[in-house]
């Protein structure tokens, strides 16, 4: 029986530079795009805060997906202002610059998690502060044990390692990219680094490679695959936690998560993420539908079986 999925994280006003594109102000934040991602698999709830300037149009996209926005605080000073984040990719995507950031209301952002919430059986925590993180875990329900993914970013292994390592003891699921196992752990090889994040806690590990695929890390077995090949690259803003959403989605969708549920869960999360780069913002994403999610995992699952 499908369970709800409760995702927390940041909300936020995004301008992208591409080497090819100028985005307008866009709807971003990783809460945005992961919960996006998980409203195809299952009903969906969303933590999070914006500014009274945040656009009643962005609110109408969650709502287009059926998310449950009690959880979104708008902060009740009348001239706060949502995050905004401007970035500019380099050629050939090689990596991106801020241009500006403006935490605004983000900056004292607490996540209250309102009581029906609570007892969520499928949780995301977005890559905010791994002490918000771990203050997120204090506020749910102890039993039933509910089943949590936690990302991160390089600025949290370097600036709060001791916060991040008490929340990998207290997770289930770990999403990193290479770049940030290779921080973690100290470790080049992604097959290493993904054992040795496991020896740190969390019992699964999924590294992601971007354009060369993911690596599943499960106490029954190893699995990896590859990227669906993508021929519009646009912007990668948001793959990440499209890709997490989708994962989380899909495990509270079938109720499982064993290995072959993990294994699909990749697949589809890879699925997700490939429309994400298709456009700015959660454009691609928000308008594909789920037949068209299902069409490309069906292709992934052909091209990596032989």
């Amino acid at each position: 029986m499908p369970r709800p999925a409760l995702i927390i994280g940041s909300v936020a006003i995004d301008r992208v530079a591409t080497p090819f594109a100028q985005s307008d102000n866009i709807l971003g934040g990783a809460a945005s795009y992961a919960a996006i991602a998980s409203s195809y698999f299952t009903k969906t709830r969303m933590v999070g805060v914006v500014g009274a300037d945040f656009p009643a149009a962005f609110r109408a996209r969650y709502r287009k997906h059926g998310i449950d926005l009690a959880g979104l605080q708008t902060d009740p000073d009348p001239a706060g202002k949502t995050f905004y984040w401007s970035g500019k990719y380099r050629e050939h995507f090689a990596g991106r610059d801020t241009l500006e950031i403006q935490l605004n209301v983000f900056e004292k952002f607490s996540p209250i998690l309102p009581p029906a919430y609570r007892d969520t059986p499928f949780v995301m925590l977005g890559n905010i502060q791994p002490s918000l993180q771990n203050h997120v875990l204090d506020q749910l329900v102890k039993s039933p044990k509910p089943f949590v993914l936690a990302d991160t970013f390089d600025l949290w292994i370097n600036l709060a390692r001791p916060e991040l390592d008490r929340l990998l003891k207290r997770i289930d699921l770990f999403v990193i990219n290479e770049e940030e196992s290779l921080l973690l752990t100290g470790e080049r090889n992604p097959v290493l680094a993904g054992r040795l994040i496991r020896k740190m806690g969390p019992p699964i590990v999924v590294i992601k490679k971007g354009g060369h695929g993911s690596l599943l890390f499960h106490p029954d077995g190893y699995f990896a695959i590859s990227a669906y090949p993508v021929t519009k690259f646009v912007d990668p803003t948001g793959a990440g936690d499209s890709y997490a959403g989708a994962m989380i989605g899909y495990l509270a969708s079938v109720n499982r998560t064993d290995f072959a549920a993990l294994k699909k869960a990749v697949a589809y999360a890879t699925a997700v993420s490939s429309l994400t780069v298709e456009s700015f913002s959660v454009n691609r994403l928000s308008s594909a539908g789920r037949r068209r999610i299902d069409a490309r995992y069906k292709e992934l699952v052909k091209i990596t079986r032989f």
